[in-house]
Formats: structure tokens, sequence, C-alpha cells
């Protein structure tokens, strides 16, 4: 039996004719990584490679690591196997992956979305024969409105909230969603004021795009300073004594998940912005099509209800496990340490 071109092991997506992995979860000599979320990311490898706008980024995540940074659509081989790294528009200097070998292609998506948000390079169609897709929201209720009409609810959110001197607090992941959040954000409202996980992965961004101004919170920010003020911060700082300090506060999470009303009362949001950095259902689909793949194979999301869906119009479609799907807080360790308020410093 012929043996596939990419494998998937408990290290994560093996090519063994080049002895590579693609954002393996295990520690190997060589990962080609799609983008700078931790759970495609990770620390341990001896030498990675990825686009080169990803370097900065994984770089201050991980550390001082050997990297080796590619362009878009740049040919590179490992023992005959031609390899390019091709937008997938999920964040900034998010990759899909291209192998081709002995005439066979296929193409691992990492993460991806096909709106363009007008930060990250635009997503791209590239023809193979194995498609290789997330389906975090492969889901018919997932089905999402254009970003230009949900920041105008955002802005209105913020402007609602200033009229009522409160602070409006907005939770997006540190890497992506975070720098979404703070492009379109209107300062004819207000100041804009970060946390530390998020100051400092915006400021390793800021070379790459033309960001609004912020104010990065310290221990010696007043609260009246953010009175009227929209404030950016990680999931995890809600419910901290970081955030309580803030008083009066209104809360707001932009995410796919916002779709689910028991979503946002899980997670004690006061408002719920559906703004995702994946493919809708729709797009999952268009997008499959548009690569005219023979074969597809469904990863982390609701990849058996997307696959058995794919299967049933006509598809030669299947699953894998994977170790993805777990963006968290997709800032460095040093960054959940960053200045906030501290018990008592915030007056």
């Amino acid at each position: 039996m012929k043996k596939p071109l990419l494998e998937f092991t408990g290290k994560g997506i093996y090519c063994s004719a080049a002895d590579v992995y693609l954002d393996p979860w295990k520690p190997v000599d060589k990962a080609i990584i799609s983008h700078g979320h931790a759970d495609h990311s990770r620390w341990g490898h001896k030498h990675y490679i990825t686009h080169h706008r990803n370097v900065p980024i994984i770089s201050h995540r991980l550390g001082d690591i050997n990297v080796t940074g590619k362009e878009w659509d740049e040919t590179f081989a490992i023992n005959n196997v031609k390899f390019s790294l091709h937008p997938a528009g999920h964040i900034i200097a998010s990759s899909q992956i291209r192998v081709e070998h002995k005439g066979e292609v296929w193409v691992f998506t990492g993460d991806y979305k096909t709106e363009n948000d007008g930060i990250s390079t635009p997503y791209e169609v590239v023809k193979c024969h194995t498609f290789i897709t997330e389906c975090t929201f492969g889901l018919p209720a997932f089905k999402w409105t254009p970003q230009k009409e949900v920041f105008k609810d955002i802005n209105q959110w913020w402007a609602e909230n200033q009229a009522e001197n409160k602070t409006s607090v907005l939770f997006g992941y540190s890497l992506g969603k975070a720098q979404r959040l703070l492009k379109y954000l209107d300062t004819d409202i207000g100041k804009i004021y970060t946390h530390g996980a998020i100051e400092n992965m915006t400021e390793v961004l800021r070379p790459l795009v033309d960001f609004p101004k912020t104010t990065l919170i310290t221990k010696d920010t007043k609260k009246e300073e953010l009175l009227g003020n929209v404030v950016l911060a990680p999931p995890s700082a809600h419910g901290s004594p970081w955030i309580r300090k803030m008083v009066p506060y209104v809360t707001a999470s932009a995410s796919g998940w916002m779709t689910f009303r028991g979503a946002r009362r899980r997670r004690a949001i006061d408002k719920g912005f559906v703004l995702s950095d994946h493919c809708d259902w729709d797009g999952l689909l268009e997008s499959i099509k548009a690569t005219g793949a023979e074969k597809i194979i469904c990863t982390h999301g609701y990849s058996d209800i997307f696959s058995r869906y794919l299967r049933e119009q006509g598809h030669d479609a299947r699953t894998e496990e994977t170790q993805y799907g777990e963006e968290e807080d997709a800032g460095s360790k040093k960054d959940e340490f960053a200045p906030v308020f501290s018990e008592g410093e915030a007056k």
C-alpha cells in the first residue's frame, strides 16, 4: 500500500519523505510552522521554518530559537520534497503549507479565514489533491456578519458606555484578535488602553501594520484615567484583581463563540460581538470547493460532523486527531506577568 505524503503521528503531521513535521505538538528536529498561536508553534524544536513575518512573533513567544524565514510562494526543497507557504488569512503571517512530491500535492491550512481583515495577508486558494482543513466552526449555525458591520457595533457600544462614564473592557486573544480590534477602534471616541500581554505583542507587530496609539496600563494607572475609554485585554484577565480595579466597567468579548448566548452567560460577559479569525460554515465549504481537492482531511473543531456532511455531498472526507484548537492567550509566558494593577494600587 502506498504511503501517504503526510501522516498523522503522535508528534504531529509528518512528511517521512522529507523527515519534517508540520506544526508538531511534541519536540522534533525540523518543523514547518503555519502561524504563531501557541497550539501550532510550540517550544522545543531544533529548527523552525516559517514565514519571515512570523519569525519575530514566534521568537517573542518562544525565546532564542533556530528559525528560518520564507517568503510567500517561495519554493524550498527538503530531500526532493517541495514546500511553499501561502497566505491563510487567519492572523498576521499565518500560512497554509503546500507539500509536493512526485506529482502529488497536499495543502495543510493550519487555521484560516476567507474574509480579508485588512491586517493579515488575504487567504489564497491553493489547488491540491488532498486538503487538510480545520473545522473550528464547522456547523451551519456559524455564519459571520461582515466585519465592517461588527466594528460599527463595537464602536457604538464604546460610545454608549462613555456616555455613562464607564470603562469599556474588550477581550480578545493577545495575538491576532487584539490587533484586529485595535486596527478598527474609533480613536475619535477616546483613548485605547492595553493589558501588558496585548501591548507587548502589538509592539512586535507595529513594524508590519499601522496601528493606532495605545497606552499600557501599569501599576501607576488610575482608574479615573480609564473612565470613558476602552481597554483591550486577553480573556485570561476576566475576573482577575486587575480588572476589578476598573469599576465601573462594562465587558465584551469578540469571538465566533459569541454566536451562542450560552457562551456569553458562561463567561459572564456583558456583551458579545461575533468576530472570528476562522472560517464560518460557508467559508469552509467554499474553500474546499475552490481547491479542487479529491480528498479532504478534517481536523480540530466540529470535524466529525463536518466530515460526515462532506461525505453526504459526495466528497472523499475523513477526520484525523490533532492537538490543535486551544489558542489560549497566545502571548508569551513573560507577558502574563507584565505590569498591571495589583491589589491596592488603583485609585
